[in-house]
């Protein structure tokens, strides 16, 4: 199979251009991670039922601390299961040969990529990590640090945060509540958890913007594809349906829309794409 890249985008290739990788929770469904609302996103505490968008909030994190930790220590055991597969290794390769050229920004908070390889320096995960936590207090300044690798999570949506596990998840410093390192629903993004700012200048600076498996519902990588259209930027969106960020490709300059896998898509275009960097025109 072979993709027919636009002159436009062959030309920020043959210059070497600056290019922005949007990420979203299509390229994690293909190594069997549920998405955020799917069959996987309800949690029962006691007698009731939640919704994602209930649970990913402060609101319910101040009100229930343990239910909150049950469900996302829960869903951490499932990332934990999966494994990066070739869409995550396609990109790492992008990065591996364009070096700091690439960033790449995303909504997931699985870690594959980085399990995969991609460098933390050039990866914005702008709504948070699941492997990591910090003090709901602001001990420390708030610094993120790693879950303990001994913690146990909840066999399922039912079950309770075992006591072990609520005790591992207290700060050494002030004794409260440590919380997920994630942004929720009811909180602001931010340049010093979330590198928000740096997103955006990489959205103002970038040459081309390659969108994967993001349907463009959260505020800021809607942002960079209204940013794409009016700096004349070529913007390729690789999803399996066509939506938002497919309506933006088409009206941007030399834009493309890839419909289908991204396991299929990615390497191929990251491969035809790395063919004609630095190439001579012609």
């Amino acid at each position: 199979m072979k993709l027919e890249m636009t002159p436009e985008v062959q030309a920020v290739a043959r210059a070497r251009g600056a290019v922005v990788v949007l990420t979203g929770a299509g390229i994690s469904a293909e190594s069997g991670i549920p998405t955020f609302r799917g069959d996987d996103g309800f949690w029962t505490a006691g007698s009731a039922n939640y919704t994602p968008e209930e649970l990913a909030t402060w609101s319910f994190f101040r009100r229930d601390p343990r239910a909150s930790w049950g469900w996302y220590l829960y869903r951490r055991a499932r990332t934990l299961q999966a494994q990066p597969n070739a869409a995550h290794h396609a990109l790492v390769e992008l990065e591996r040969r364009i070096g700091a050229r690439m960033v790449l920004v995303t909504q997931n908070v699985d870690g594959l990529h980085r399990r995969a390889g991609s460098d933390p320096e050039h990866l914005y995960e702008i709504h948070g990590n699941l492997g990591l936590m910090r003090c709901a207090a602001g001990c420390g300044g708030g610094r993120p640090r790693p879950l303990p690798d001994s913690i146990e999570a909840p066999a399922s949506a039912t079950e309770p945060l075992s006591p072990r596990s609520a005790e591992m998840l207290h700060c050494a410093s002030c004794g409260g509540w440590m919380r997920p390192h994630v942004l929720w629903f009811d909180e602001c993004y931010s340049e010093e958890l979330f590198r928000a700012e740096s997103a955006q200048c990489a959205f103002y600076a970038m040459d081309l913007l390659l969108v994967v498996g993001t349907t463009g519902a959260t505020s800021l990588p809607a942002m960079a594809g209204r940013i794409a259209v009016r700096r004349g930027v070529p913007l390729i969106d690789l999803n399996p349906e066509a939506g938002y960020f497919a309506d933006l490709a088409r009206r941007s300059a030399g834009g493309m829309v890839l419909a289908g896998a991204a396991t299929e898509l990615l390497p191929l275009f990251v491969e035809q794409f790395l063919a004609c960097w630095g190439a001579p025109a012609g």
